[in-house]
């Protein structure tokens, strides 16, 4: 069937006032879909999937798997990105929070080729891995029980779908934050130490382990301190994933009419995921490089706090800066940071600092004092990494559903 016959088919089914389509039909339809198989045409299409003033290229056949089906794959495939791509977000790290000038980290090959010549691959490139883990999980699965509730509330409601997906987006990861910004702080200061006692690359910190780092932080910094950069992680993860989901479903859509089935195939998959991350990543690359300085920043003892019995003798010991060969002892203050990333040496005089409470002001003063590049610092790491994670979160996303789908049908039609 043509193009033309199927819109024909399709308006041709309504008339004006009719709001009844025999319940039959759609689930006809929504089974067709779900097969993976021709959309159909006429009356099998129920009127809540077709709105006044729509055409077909508007028009979406709204497959909802349940709940805990889309939680359990969006998890896994989550999960599976995140590991997969753990070493290039340690390469963006470091290059966002190096505290040398001249940063000794610039371009992505060279940056991954030092640190893995250096420190190695699981202690270098993976650093931090432990609770990039445990917190990848259940954020991936808090955020798509909370996509796929908002977008089915949202819809239901006669939403304009892209209202409606980008929202989804929004408020899951807003949900979703209470868990992953905690494994977020201590996954960023394990990527930029490294490993312990690390003799390439001074950042400041010296944690043994994960659960050293988390016990050293809650112990001097308090525990507030697993949620440092709170709202500067919300101002990056809300827009990146509103702007991530609403092109994804725009581009599945789009792929998914042109191919005129549920399954577009592998490649148009991966193209479609891929593009809509990798997007999303380096539009809100300033919010992100952000986020990084100030969940890494040490700060100065205020001037109301006890001075030692014996003065610093220099600006290293001032800022309470860890040598490599010593325990973790930092106590980071709120949160003023410095423009350039933290430094172990005096940073040039007339440095600007602000008040990371105002997201905004962060922007303009990094911008400031480093020009548009301080904004996009990171930005090749960044733009592949979410590129690849949300190819592999989301390929995995829908591979997962289908099976998920083809177990239940089986199951159906095999009740012994």
């Amino acid at each position: 069937m043509s193009l033309s016959e199927r819109v024909f088919g399709l308006l041709s089914s309504f008339t004006p006032g009719s709001s009844n389509i025999p319940s039959s039909q759609t689930q006809h339809n929504v089974e067709a879909f779900r097969a993976g198989g021709q959309l159909g045409s006429g009356p099998d299409i129920g009127p809540q999937n077709f709105r006044e003033g729509q055409g077909l290229h508007d028009y979406e056949e709204e497959y909802r798997p349940p709940y805990l089906h889309a939680m359990i794959a969006g998890g896994t495939g989550g999960t599976c990105g995140d590991m997969l791509m753990h070493s290039l977000d340690t390469v963006k790290t470091r290059q966002q929070g190096d505290p040398n000038i001249p940063p000794k980290y610039t371009s992505m090959g060279s940056s991954y080729a030092t640190i893995y010549r250096q420190e190695g691959f699981l202690r270098g490139l993976y650093g931090g891995v432990t609770p990039a883990l445990f917190g990848s999980f259940p954020g991936t699965v808090i955020f798509f029980g909370s996509y796929e509730y908002t977008k089915r509330i949202m819809l239901d409601s006669g939403i304009n779908p892209n209202v409606a997906y980008l929202s989804g987006g929004f408020f899951a990861d807003l949900a979703a934050s209470v868990v992953y910004v905690p494994s977020e702080v201590l996954k960023t200061r394990l990527q930029l130490q490294g490993r312990y006692n690390n003799p390439y690359f001074r950042s400041g910190y010296n944690y043994r382990s994960t659960v050293d780092a988390c016990r050293t932080i809650v112990r001097q910094e308090g525990l507030g301190a697993l949620f440092y950069g709170y709202k500067a992680t919300i101002f990056r993860d809300l827009p990146f994933s509103a702007l991530q989901f609403a092109f994804y479903e725009q581009e599945h859509r789009l792929a998914r009419e042109w191919v005129g089935s549920r399954d577009i195939g592998l490649g148009l998959e991966i193209l479609t995921a891929a593009t809509a991350g990798g997007m999303a990543g380096v539009m809100t690359c300033p919010m992100d490089v952000v986020k990084t300085r100030v969940q890494t920043q040490q700060n100065p003892e205020p001037a109301s706090a006890p001075k030692s019995s014996q003065p610093p003798s220099t600006h290293e010991n001032a800022r309470h800066h860890a040598s490599p060969h010593s325990p973790s002892h930092l106590r980071t203050q709120a949160r003023p940071i410095s423009t350039s990333p933290p430094s172990t040496s005096m940073p040039p005089p007339g440095t600007p600092r602000l008040d990371t409470s105002s997201f905004f002001t962060g922007l303009k003063m990094i911008y400031q004092a480093e020009g548009i590049w301080g904004w996009f610092r990171g930005v090749g790491p960044r733009g592949v990494w979410t590129s690849i994670q949300s190819g592999t979160m989301l390929v995995l996303y829908q591979y997962l559903l289908k099976e998920f789908d083809r177990w239940e049908r089986e199951k159906e039609s095999n009740p012994l």
